[in-house]
């Protein structure tokens, strides 16, 4: 079972497919239930999931039964405005308008592309997409792939349009901030000399409830429109959200205000609350402006990310060197990168050396040489020498794409945790306004018997203090830092999920190889026979030289560590592998076996005096590899699958942060126990068949053990699936194959370490926020209904409850994973 055939049998089925699109419009959690709901009812919508924090929506379909376009219609149909691109192409090579059409039907297939028409005429292309399913190049490849070039006329990318729309938004928002808020101060300075007794001091028109109208109603109608707007939409699809209470709430006051000011000497009735309405409208203005700019912050890592793609590339195309938009490199093309310039695309290195500094992918601080035949990442930096690569992997293929899609897809995602938050979120606006009406009732016949404005005052207080948003808005902001910081330290968690459940792990179960160890034998030990002592050197030159045409893991070991020591290897004159045993072969007139203890004894050699010295290796895990020279014994070479520099060190952490410690290995137990001793690690499962490794796994959950399992992401593929959280150690280019649910980008333990902290960081920071938002909303509404809030005081707290939980998930972007502590 492969790593990718293990991620999909734990997925979706084969005919349904993921569509993830930007929402904009949506104003609190309400919105987001609301349009998943919509979307849930839908024919052909397998399951619907919309994220109010990363307004995003993820839909399962059914391709046969619903199109992309009109999953995005009934987004539309509810009131909200999916987010679409818009580009420009121009467009060569077309001769008649046949070849237009051609196009036009072409880019109409696109996935993603939701309309494209194409101008014979003007040799021009408009195509509207889905950038969250489609992107620029896609589009222009595709144009090339039917038999045409296209070059864009409006370069406008998907972090672009994001950004483009968040930043328009941010803009009318403050806009409008500042038209409430300078219409509001006469406002704000009656209320103020009202409470203090200062009417002397202030003009006198301030007072004048003509004059209150004429500044609060703009405010009521232009400032607030987008409340009435959104209370609109909401309660045409039979539910509600903020927007209803704010609505409710400051048009009570607002009418109330009217009628007083027009009507009051006829009935009797003075006192005008102009300033509750407007007031509650400029403050939550506000808020809502901070929560934008908040919420714009929380996708930072992934914006760090996307700034790290190199925008050009040198590349050799018809013997000579040009530079082209990265977009422009296809895979086989030779690149070349030249000192301080950043890798453009992944791919292997044919010609030069050089190091690479890969810290802003893999978090790994000293730079790595690379040399022809290696593989190189893109958006990596090259430090010193000038080399030249073959492109294996471009665009959406590469591995900082690959990781930029993951971290998108885990910030889209919702954890189990936000569950509750999203039940509450759904029944919370009916509820509160029928406790606001119950407060109005409650006042007006029971608590102040006829006074209809205490009654008011009272009600309009309990709808503009409670606020679903907080709730909404506490798990999802969190998961996005979490998740963004992990990406930013080499720990790619794919989804909200999994970063809930590694905070709950009490064991890890670590593969040994090249999980423990490093995974690839190395010379430790050259122990020579007493006659031979003195002589190391010659016998490693020896030794060498004999394993030179062996391709034995254990041969290659001895051949690496020679030249490390600048041994001179020569070929031998004679050479013979003999399988299961060792090589024969002669050098320089003498004959050298080298091998196991078998090859001695059949050519009688006496190994008598060695005998304690193997011993001693094998104690210690090593293999023991007896060299004979002319008959007589001469050295024993310890080979061993050495155990990385941080193994021990990430253990020990791990044991002190209280969980349980297993290694799972194939190797015998005598093997498996030495090196289980040299890291610290009690519990060893030794001799397991790779297909068995799943079986264990299950045998400790069966304990209502929490179980992490560790591995290579491929070979143990069935035991991370079994796993409640899996972990690949691997390296960048590995990410889109595997299987686990987190993938450490380097090959270290620190990194579950790392992990784990962030994990429990993470959820520390949501149960934070959880009970901010909930214990605001349990005691705040009470209060109001009380009569102890003035819907002043009241709105000014809804409108920064959100604020206050989206700045305490931003704390977790001081989160660090260094090994001496995390994040408090």
């Amino acid at each position: 079972m492969t790593g990718a055939e293990a991620t999909a049998a734990r997925s979706k089925p084969k005919n349904v497919k993921k569509l993830t699109v930007k929402v904009a419009g949506m104003s609190c959690a309400a919105c987001a239930s609301r349009i998943e709901k919509a979307l849930s009812k839908t024919a052909g919508v397998e399951g619907a999931s919309v994220n109010f924090a990363v307004e995003t929506a993820t839909v399962d379909y059914r391709p046969e039964s619903i199109t992309p376009e009109k999953i995005l219609d009934k987004i539309k149909e509810t009131g909200y405005r999916p987010v679409t691109g818009r580009t420009e192409l121009k467009l060569s090579g077309m001769s008649c308008a046949a070849c237009a059409a051609r196009i036009e039907k072409g880019l109409s297939k696109l996935p993603g592309v939701t309309r494209a028409a194409v101008n014979f005429a003007t040799e021009k292309a408009v195509v509207e997409y889905n950038p969250a399913g489609i992107d620029v190049p896609e589009i222009k490849k595709a144009v090339a792939d039917i038999g045409y070039k296209a070059f864009e006329v409006d370069d406008r990318t998907t972090a672009d349009l994001e950004r483009q729309e968040r930043e328009r938004e941010i803009r009318r928002q403050k806009s409008l901030v500042v038209f409430s808020g300078v219409l509001s101060a006469p406002l704000v300075v009656d209320m103020l000399a009202m409470v203090f007794n200062l009417h002397h001091v202030i003009p006198a028109f301030f007072m004048n409830p003509y004059f209150q109208f004429a500044v609060a109603t703009p405010i009521q109608f232009i400032a607030g429109a987008n409340f009435y707007k959104e209370a609109y939409v909401a309660l045409r699809g039979r539910s509600a959200n903020m927007s209803v209470l704010v609505a409710l709430g400051t048009t009570a006051a607002y009418l109330y205000s009217v009628v007083v000011t027009f009507w009051g000497g006829r009935i009797g009735v003075t006192g005008v609350y102009y300033e509750t309405a407007a007031i509650i409208i400029t403050l939550i203005l506000l808020g809502k402006t901070l929560e934008t700019i908040a919420k714009g912050r929380t996708s930072e890592s992934i914006k760090k990310l996307i700034g790290l793609q190199a925008k050009n590339a040198h590349v050799v195309r018809d013997g000579r060197e040009i530079e082209i938009p990265v977009e422009e490199v296809e895979v086989n093309d030779l690149v070349v990168v030249r000192p301080g310039e950043k890798i453009p695309v992944d791919g292997i290195v044919q010609e030069g050396n050089s190091t690479v500094d890969e810290s802003m992918l893999t978090g790994e601080s000293v730079p790595v040489d690379k040399k022809a035949g290696d593989e190189v990442i893109g958006a990596t930096i090259n430090k010193l020498g000038t080399f030249k690569f073959e492109a294996t992997k471009v665009g959406k293929d590469t591995a900082l794409a690959q990781i930029v899609k993951i971290v998108e897809e885990a910030q889209g995602s919702k954890a189990p945790i936000q569950r509750m938050a999203d039940v509450i979120s759904a029944y919370f606006v009916p509820v509160v306004v029928a406790f606001a009406l119950v407060t109005f009732f409650a006042w007006f016949y029971f608590g102040a018997p006829g006074n209809f404005t205490r009654a008011l005052l009272n009600f309009t207080a309990v709808l503009v203090i409670a606020c679903p948003c907080a709730l909404g808005l506490a798990t999802p902001t969190s998961i996005m830092v979490g998740t963004g910081k992990g990406a930013e330290n080499g720990i790619l968690i794919k989804s909200g999920e999994y970063l809930e459940k590694t905070h709950k792990l009490t064991v890890i179960i670590l593969d040994k190889t090249g999980t423990i160890t490093k995974g690839e034998p190395a010379l430790t030990d050259l122990l020579p026979a007493p006659e031979y002592k003195g002589y190391e050197k010659e016998l490693l030159q020896l030794a060498g030289t004999a394993e030179k045409n062996s391709e034995h893991p254990l041969a290659q070991a001895i051949i690496r560590y020679a030249k490390e020591k600048d041994a001179a290897l020569n070929d031998p004159q004679q050479f013979k592998a003999i399988p299961g045993h060792g090589v024969d072969a002669v050098i320089e007139g003498s004959r050298i076996l080298l091998g196991t203890r078998k090859l001695m004894q059949e050519n009688q050699v006496d190994i008598t005096e060695l005998t304690a010295a193997i011993a001693k290796l094998e104690g210690e895990g090593k293999t023991a590899m007896l060299m004979a020279v002319d008959g007589k014994p001469a050295a024993i070479i310890g080979v061993a699958d050495t155990i990385k520099e941080t193994s021990k060190e990430a253990i020990a952490q791990l044991k002190s942060m209280g969980l349980e410690v297993w290694m799972l290995t194939g190797d015998n137990r005598r093997t498996a126990e030495a090196i289980a001793q040299q890291v610290g690690v009690e519990n060893v499962l030794a001799e397991v068949l790779p297909e068995d490794k799943a079986k264990q796994v299950e045998k400790l959950r069966a304990q209502g053990k929490t179980v992490g399992m560790v591995g290579d992401g491929i070979n143990d593929a069935p035991a991370l699936v079994t796993a409640d959280v899996g972990f690949a150690i691997g390296t960048g280019t590995d990410v889109a194959i595997e299987a686990a649910d987190i993938t450490l980008m380097r090959g270290d333990l620190r990194g579950i370490v790392a992990a784990i902290r962030l994990s429990r960081a993470t959820i520390k920071n949501i149960k934070q926020n959880l009970f901010w938002a909930l214990a605001y909303n349990t005691i705040g509404i009470p209060v109001a209904a009380l009569g102890f809030l003035n819907p002043v005081v009241a709105g000014a707290a809804m409108a920064f409850s959100s604020v206050s939980v989206v700045t305490n998930a931003l704390r977790l972007r001081r989160f660090k994973p260094g090994l001496s502590g995390g994040h408090n």
